[in-house]
């Protein structure tokens, strides 16, 4: 069969006119002969009667945190809203539709609820309503378990849940729409001039998703690579043709980088070692990870080292670092740019043209680190707007 996913984001069926775009969307892809599958998150955002955050609100913390199975089944409720609601609209449009649950479309998960991995996929049903001609409209996000208990699969799951049905129903392509005409070289409210990246690898758009860009979900490109099924990022809203993502990506001769992305509130901690705190010095960074401190940026050296932390994570670490009397600095409001393209690898001299068109305009490199594919950056808050720019002027 000739099927294409089609992932509708919250925002893209919180409306009444928004869902006649989501619709014709879809009769667009059964006017191509594509047999569609459409996968919907809950609608809105916080405030909205039905969003995620909405639901998570009726009940307290104490209940979130000793509940997991119980808070799984109230998330999953915004997205059983959405299907019915949007499967609606398609039969006002005449076209046959079916809701069914992650579970009914076969997405197996273990037991970690609030986050469920994937352990099987069961296709038989989706198959079957699809070869009537019927399109299955699927709630996103969700999945069962073997014992048939709802589960979720983290935030940003809905994508997650695209990439899996396409992975499985062995698809076409996967679209998922949102409410941008796709990934753009830097953020367009940072940098005017940012344009539309009309195609990117599937590692190129992971780094992107990781390092601060909100666009689709890392999951999602990950399981979407493993079947080698090409994504879409598209606009509900727009005809543009969107962002493809695939293993090749798209190779411009005049630009080594494909984009800038950035993550601010930040902290960098310099640790350095002192004759009385060796043994503390040597184990330092299993006891931070034995405290689910997530570190960034690590560079070790003899007699010092140096990582970023999320800003969340300041008052955990400085307790410890202090009941451990370890000698340390730490700079904060700091944001890590992300320097991103497969053309970097191998090319000498770009990490100093970086260093230097920064240090030209006084903004400080605080430290700096890369792989085959990007190059990161820790500055200031204060100057990232200026340094975006900069940067997108030089490489892009």
């Amino acid at each position: 069969m000739n099927i294409l996913i089609q992932k509708f984001g919250g925002t893209s069926v919180s409306s009444n006119s928004r869902r006649k775009q989501v619709v014709s969307k879809v009769k667009k892809a059964l006017a191509d002969g594509f047999k569609p599958v459409v996968v919907v998150s809950a609608m809105g955002r916080k405030g909205a009667p039905y969003a995620t955050d909405t639901l998570l609100s009726l009940v307290d913390d104490n209940f979130k945190a000793d509940n997991r199975q119980a808070v799984d089944l109230l998330l999953c409720c915004g997205e059983f809203i959405s299907t019915v609601v949007m499967c609606n609209e398609l039969n006002n449009a005449g076209i046959k539709s079916v809701p069914l649950t992650g579970g009914q479309a076969g997405i197996i998960t273990d037991d970690n609820y609030n986050s469920a991995e994937l352990t099987d996929t069961k296709p038989d049903l989706i198959e079957s309503i699809l070869a009537k001609d019927i399109v299955p409209v699927v709630a996103g996000f969700q999945g069962i378990n073997k014992d048939g208990i709802l589960t979720t699969l983290g935030r940003g799951g809905s994508d997650t849940s695209a990439a899996i049905l396409g992975v499985m129903l062995k698809a076409k392509e996967i679209q998922i729409y949102t409410d941008v005409d796709g990934i753009m070289t830097a953020d367009p409210r940072i940098v005017h001039s940012a344009e539309r990246i009309p195609a990117m690898s599937y590692n190129e758009t992971f780094q992107f998703a990781e390092q601060g860009a909100k666009v689709i979900h890392p999951r999602a490109v990950e399981t979407a690579m493993k079947g080698n099924i090409p994504l879409v990022i598209k606009n509900t809203m727009t005809d543009s043709e969107g962002t493809i993502i695939n293993s090749m990506g798209y190779r411009d001769s005049k630009k080594l980088i494909t984009g800038i992305t950035h993550i601010a509130g930040r902290v960098q901690i310099s640790i350095r070692l002192r004759d009385n705190t060796k043994e503390n010095y040597k184990h330092i960074l299993k006891i931070l990870g034995d405290n689910n401190i997530s570190l960034d940026l690590i560079n070790i050296f003899p007699n010092e080292k140096i990582f970023t932390i999320d800003e969340k994570d300041k008052d955990n670490i400085l307790n410890i670092l202090t009941s451990m009397n370890m000698n340390y600095t730490m700079i904060e409001k700091c944001c890590k740019i992300s320097i991103i393209g497969s053309m970097i690898r191998g090319i000498p001299g770009i990490v100093a043209k970086i260093v230097d068109a920064l240090e030209e305009k006084n903004i400080d490199v605080l430290q700096t680190a890369d792989s085959h594919t990007t190059i990161w950056c820790l500055i200031k808050e204060d100057n990232v707007n200026e340094a975006i720019q900069i940067l997108h002027d030089i490489f892009l």
